[in-house]
This record gives C-alpha cells, sequence and structure tokens, in this order.
C-alpha cells in the first residue's frame, strides 16, 4: 500500500471519529433542549399535513427510493427511514396507518421493521406486514409499483425521501394528480431536478438529511447539523489556507 493510500485512509478516519465525536458533544451539551434550526418551509407544510391527514382519517406514503445500504446511496435511506420512524410514531394511532415503498430488499425489511415498531408503540393498531412494500428493483419497475399506493389507498400524503433517478417525476406527477401534499428529496441530481420542478416542496442538497431534526427525532439528529456546519467551516478554512500556501509559492 503506498504512502498516499494510507494517509488517505487515516484521514478518513479522522474525520469519522471527529465527527462521532461533535455529534456525541453537541447531543450532551443539549440534553432536552429545544434547539433552533432556520426556517425551511418545506417542514412547516409537513407539519400542516400531517395533523390535516390524521383529522381526515387519510393516509400517510413514504418512498424510501432504491439506494442500497452497502453503497454511497445508503446515506439518503437511512434519512428517510429516519424520518419515516418519526412521521409513523405521530401518525399511527390515526385511522389509516402508514405505509412505506422502497425498491431495495434490505430498504422494505427496515421499513417493516420501523412500522412494526410504532405500531406497537400505538395501543390502537395492530401491523400490517404489507404496509412496508417491496415494489419493484429496476427504476422503472419501481414507480410502476408505488403509482397504485398513492392512487388508490386514500393517500393525502407522500413522501419521497432517499435515491431515485428520473423516475421521481412519475411518482410526483402521481401524487398531483392524486391532489395529494406531496415533499421530496434526493442525493442524485437528475432526481433534484425533476423534484423541483414537480413535488409541491421539494427539499433542495442537504436539507433531506436535516429532515429528522426537523421532524424531531431526536438529540442526535440535531446535534448532527451542528457537527455538519462544525465540518463545514474547517473545510472552508482547508481549502482558504491551501489556495494562501499555493499562491505563496509554498504549495
Amino acid at each position: 500500500m503506498s504512502g498516499d493510500a494510507v494517509f488517505l485512509g487515516l484521514a478518513a478516519f479522522g474525520v469519522v471519529f471527529l465527527t462521532a465525536g461533535l455529534m456525541a458533544g453537541f447531543a450532551i451539551a443539549r440534553g432536552q433542549k429545544t434547539p433552533s434550526f432556520r426556517n425551511i418551509s418545506a417542514f412547516d407544510q409537513l407539519r400542516r399535513a400531517i395533523g390535516r391527514l390524521v383529522e381526515d382519517g387519510s393516509r400517510l406514503h413514504v418512498s424510501l427510493g432504491r439506494g442500497e445500504l452497502v453503497t454511497p446511496q445508503g446515506a439518503s435511506a437511512l434519512a428517510g427511514l429516519a424520518l419515516l420512524r418519526r412521521l409513523a410514531d405521530l401518525t399511527s394511532a390515526g385511522d389509516k396507518p402508514p405505509i412505506a415503498t422502497s425498491g431495495d430488499a434490505a430498504l422494505a425489511i427496515l421499513s417493516q421493521d420501523t412500522l412494526q415498531n410504532a405500531a406497537e408503540n400505538s395501543s390502537q393498531v395492530v401491523f400490517d406486514p404489507s404496509a412496508g412494500r417491496l415494489t419493484g428493483l429496476t427504476p422503472f419497475s419501481y414507480a410502476a409499483g408505488v403509482i397504485p399506493s398513492i392512487r388508490d389507498e386514500h393517500v393525502s400524503a407522500t413522501i419521497l425521501l432517499g435515491s431515485f433517478g428520473p423516475e421521481a417525476a412519475l411518482l410526483t406527477d402521481a401524487a398531483e394528480r392524486a391532489n395529494t401534499f406531496s415533499l421530496a428529496g434526493s442525493d442524485n441530481m437528475a432526481a433534484q431536478a425533476v423534484i423541483y420542478a414537480t413535488a409541491q416542496e421539494p427539499l433542495i442538497g442537504e436539507e433531506m438529511f436535516a429532515a429528522g431534526a426537523y421532524a424531531g427525532s431526536g438529540p442526535v439528529h440535531a446535534a448532527s447539523l451542528s457537527a455538519q456546519d462544525i465540518l463545514r467551516w474547517i473545510l472552508i478554512a482547508l481549502m482558504l489556507g491551501g489556495a494562501a500556501l499555493k499562491a505563496a509559492g509554498i504549495l
């Protein structure tokens, strides 16, 4: 193994440990205090939509995309699962428990486990294993399997949060045709483009990774946002320092 590879590996481990340390420190420091975030209108609209669907007895649908957990796309899938857990807790006591769809087998199993935990926490709900669904393993078979869930199951709010491709346009179009609220975010640039044009409330860039914190999933999610801010300033400082050293002829 070359020296450069060893250095990069050590740097990667350093970033991981620094991030974990920052998150733990911020979570302990804040305790149960309610954090203050900048306003993102999409999450304000989401809270209103959740309140309406609980009142009118309609259903929440969360689609987690097709990101495999062992790939870089798994980060967006985990963000979607975190939001699903919080929203399932908020809506499971309603007349129609939430449903989750995905295009990856592991995600489907995790969504079933998440919904089951939410059902067990609500004494009024009997868990339905079909609520967590694998709808297709290719982009368009996945989309084709999701559309009937939006159209035929009394859904009034659809959340798309995960790794999607251009097929996300079919899902947001189905939500629009069903006259349902839609919030969407993805780590894929093509999907972000169509989501921005077609979703009622698009999440841009890293906003999707803040979904758990804005939904009130717990202090660790809130601490992760503060850790991201610290890492962002460190990266900016390194870039500016490198540019200065390059201009001075040191590098």
